[in-house]
């Protein structure tokens, strides 16, 4: 599903330059202007510095007069200006659509990411995979805004070449030769030392990875407590200070790298100048070249280097900014294995009376060789209140996960209503379902924002009477700006702050603004104390009246009003009734009951006592 290493990818480079053309013409025209005109310029200021020194020369070698000269200067320095100038007015306003197209990227993995099939994110190669995608897409320097420094230099590099080569070649092939020999010796020889930082940057960024994540939790509000209680200051500096260190040295190592490769270069340009020099210089004692054309020509060659040498190290950074391109575009290109925005609708029911059917159904996560559900047999009947208890490891909300439709069973089929829910759009699927999980969201936005969780801020008196009915109208009333107090001071500096069991009830706002048919509570008061977590399920009791309701609780006193109760173990239904028949019946429910039961009367006691 993913590439297994960096070099096997589906795309070339010429397929990934057109994916970036195509892109900036659909997002971003003038990116393709500004190319196009800063490639002509470029070219077009280098040919005017490469005449304007010997045209000069040869007009006093043929006695030109003053008059002529003085035109000669002033034409080619206003020409010059004008297009050193228009050239800084490109360079200064380029930048823009080159981030515009970026930034379409990036929306278009965040949207990829958001949309994906859940059972992606519980693979680690998945968000290997999106890391590595990410930093594609992160900055200036990234494949995906970099490759049009690379084309444009390519294109230029290309142009100089022809022009210079037609330059060249009317004097003799000995230059072009030793131009050539030496240029493309130059470029094999540093190859491998100048890619060195290239081929050990996974290296490079673990050490600044590593160094950033300390850095961030450092400055953490939720961790403050525990770094000062435990004394933790010097500990993360050490931490810190030693993925310094290694980084250092890693880039100490990369330096002295580059630094042969620099000794090359200026080895090989001594050769290279010294054969051309010599061989010019005797062409010109011979009477074949005027002291103009020897400086054209020898300003020439070095220019013919430099052009051949660009477009071999643009090859070679357009070959690694398209390995790159090729991820990102085959990781938008992953398939779904669910259905989104295709499939067949699922049918509203006026009653809301959906039945939703496992049978014979087992599930293994990817890599396991056991499964967490077997063979498990299952109907949530329209309006019914289902809980499921059982120890962890049990599978209980690998079930929730399943019936919610996050993840398709390993063996048989979920069905609503009698049919495949893999036959549904998934997406119309998740609406029939209002759930709160045990990791939920609050985002830095308004708190009726939080509730409707919708970006024109919804309907604002369904909102406020979702939050009256979970028990918020008195916490409302107290905050500066009611519902449009913005939440997480992370963020927003003015941002409020509920405790445990507001943000329940905050929660418990929003899956009744959401009015599905379906309420899902998976644990979402672990956290609380006994007597909150008794109150928020009364709400949740009273306010799901009519709706189909699956609750997952480790606390069964907090399942009496539930219609149903099954108890899991080992991925089957062990037991299964309502509490008082499953109490009745003295098997494991009963036990752990009882087991509960106990300790909090002790609790209880302690508490007396003290």
């Amino acid at each position: 599903m993913y590439p297994e290493k960096e070099g096997r990818t589906r795309y070339g480079m010429w397929s990934n330059s057109m994916f970036m053309v195509k892109a900036a013409w659909k997002h971003c025209k003038s990116v393709l202007g500004y190319a196009s005109l800063e490639v002509v310029l470029v070219v077009a200021a280098n040919l005017l510095e490469l005449f304007t020194v010997p045209v000069i020369l040869g007009s006093l070698e043929v006695g030109e007069p003053l008059s002529v000269l003085v035109m000669q200067i002033v034409g080619f320095v206003t020409a010059l200006m004008l297009v050193k100038a228009l050239y800084s007015y490109v360079a200064c306003n380029q930048q823009f659509g080159r981030i515009s197209v970026r930034v379409f990227l990036v929306l278009a993995f965040n949207e990829k990411m958001a949309r994906t099939s859940y059972c992606r994110l519980d693979r680690q190669e998945f968000w290997d995979y999106a890391e590595k995608v990410q930093r594609i897409t992160s900055d200036n320097r990234s494949a995906t805004e970099a490759v049009w420094k690379t084309l444009i230099e390519l294109l230029q590099n290309g142009i100089g070449f022809l022009i210079y080569l037609a330059l060249l070649s009317s004097v003799d092939p000995v230059i072009i030769l030793a131009t050539v020999l030496t240029a493309v010796t130059g470029y094999v020889a540093g190859k491998r030392i100048n890619s060195w930082g290239y081929r050990h940057k996974e290296e490079e960024a673990g050490y600044l990875h590593r160094m950033y994540y300390i850095a961030q939790k450092s400055g953490m509000r939720e961790f403050a407590k525990d770094i000062r209680l435990f004394g933790m200051q010097g500990w993360l500096l050490e931490l810190h200070e030693k993925w310094y260190r290694l980084y250092h040295a890693f880039q100490v190592k990369k330096q002295k790298k580059y630094l042969w490769g620099n000794i090359v270069d200026i080895l090989l340009a001594f050769l290279r100048n010294g054969i051309i020099y010599a061989y010019l210089l005797h062409m010109t004692l011979q009477q074949s070249l005027s002291a103009a054309e020897f400086l054209l020509y020898f300003t020439a060659a070095g220019g013919f280097t430099t052009w051949i040498t660009g477009i071999l190290n643009q090859m070679t950074t357009l070959h690694q900014q398209s390995l790159e391109l090729s991820q990102l575009r085959e990781f938008m290109e992953i398939p779904e294995p669910f259905y989104f925005g295709g499939g067949i609708p699922v049918q509203p029911d006026v009653d809301g009376s959906y039945t939703l059917e496992l049978r014979d159904v087992s599930y293994r996560y990817p890599g396991s060789k056991t499964n967490i559900l077997e063979h498990m047999n299952l109907i949530l009947h329209p309006g019914e209140k289902l809980a499921i208890v059982g120890m962890n490891g049990a599978g209980k909300t690998t079930l929730i996960k399943i019936l919610c439709g996050f993840y398709d069973p390993t063996e048989g089929q979920v069905l609503l209503n009698g049919t495949d829910i893999r036959e549904f759009d998934r997406e119309e699927y998740y609406k029939l379902f209002s759930a709160v999980f045990q990791q939920f969201s609050v985002l830095p936005v308004s708190v009726q924002e939080n509730v409707t969780q919708e970006i024109d801020g919804g309907d604002r008196v369904k909102a406020a009477c979702c939050l009256e009915q979970a028990g918020l109208k008195e916490l409302m009333a107290s905050l500066p700006q009611g519902i449009d107090s913005l939440m997480v001071r992370d963020v927003n500096e003015d941002g409020v702050e509920f405790s445990g069991g507001q943000t329940q009830r905050l929660m418990l706002a929003r899956a009744l603004y959401r009015d599905a048919p379906i309420l899902v509570l998976d644990e979402p008061t672990a956290a609380l104390d006994p007597i909150a977590e008794s109150d928020i399920y009364q709400r949740y009791h009273e306010l799901s009246k009519g709706k189909s309701s699956i609750f997952i609780s480790h606390r069964l006193a907090s399942t009496r009003f539930c219609d149903r109760i099954i108890l899991l173990e080992k991925g089957r239904i062990a037991e299964e009734g309502n509490h008082d028949t499953l109490l009745a019946a003295g098997g494991r429910y009963a036990e752990l009951f009882e087991v509960q039961r106990q300790y909090y009367k002790e609790a209880g006691e302690t508490d007396e006592r003290e």
